[in-house]
């Protein structure tokens, strides 16, 4: 598929109506997201809040916390340099995320903040194998590019990309305790499944899945 391949030219921006829910409803344009809202929970509350959550209600999540979230797992946090808010070995970013919903599937641009159109439809149930992914508003998708990472030895590229990706998760763990969000990080995938389902090329890897909601409980 390309990563880098998609046109961004006019993306459809939410305003502060759009806060209340977020109606993502499929387009071949960019969306681009809100400004990252944190919500103020100290860091150790946010641990000792963490754990990982399988019942899920289907309502959907703000534009607001799917743009924090997704910041959290890959944003921007220092300029210049696009530093990122998780680190990758040799800071090669090569683990793109994708988040899937019931409208489509978006690759999340973390330079622009913007979600780019993959694959229309509710592609949910492809992310994992588990009944309650298909149930949840939101699920994240981190996939390793190979061809970002050349310095890697072919023995040691999944597992550096795979720590990568741990960490990614935990940010994103965090700030859904913070939020007071259900989540649970994933790895019983049909990969081979999912990678059709989101067109990918030849030297991209699903590494691991994660599912964010509202908890039934809750």
């Amino acid at each position: 598929m390309g990563t880098a391949a998609r046109n961004v030219t006019v993306p459809i921006h939410f305003t502060e109506t759009d806060m209340t829910t977020l109606d993502l409803r499929f387009h071949d344009t960019p969306v681009a997201l809100p400004e990252p809202a944190l919500p103020n929970c100290a860091l150790r509350d946010a641990l000792q809040m963490r754990r990982s959550t399988r019942e899920f209600r289907p309502d959907a999540l703000t534009a607001g916390q799917t743009a924090a979230l997704l910041w959290a797992a890959a944003g921007v946090n220092r300029r210049p340099g696009g530093g990122r808010t998780a680190p990758t070995a040799h800071d090669n970013r090569e683990i793109d995320v994708f988040a899937v919903t019931p409208q489509g599937a978006w690759l999340y641009d973390a330079a622009e903040h913007f979600l780019v159109p993959v694959a229309p439809g509710d592609l949910r149930a492809c992310t994992g194998e588990q009944a309650f992914v298909a149930q949840a508003p939101l699920n994240l998708v981190y996939v390793a590019d190979f061809d970002r990472a050349p310095d890697a030895a072919p023995q040691q590229r999944e597992f550096l990309s795979a720590v990568g990706a741990g960490a990614m998760a935990q940010n994103v763990f965090l700030l859904a305790a913070a939020m007071k969000l259900g989540c649970v990080v994933r790895a019983l995938i049909d990969r081979r499944r999912l990678a059709a389902a989101l067109s990918l090329g030849l030297n991209q890897r699903v590494l691991i899945a994660q599912t964010i909601g509202h908890t039934r409980a809750a």
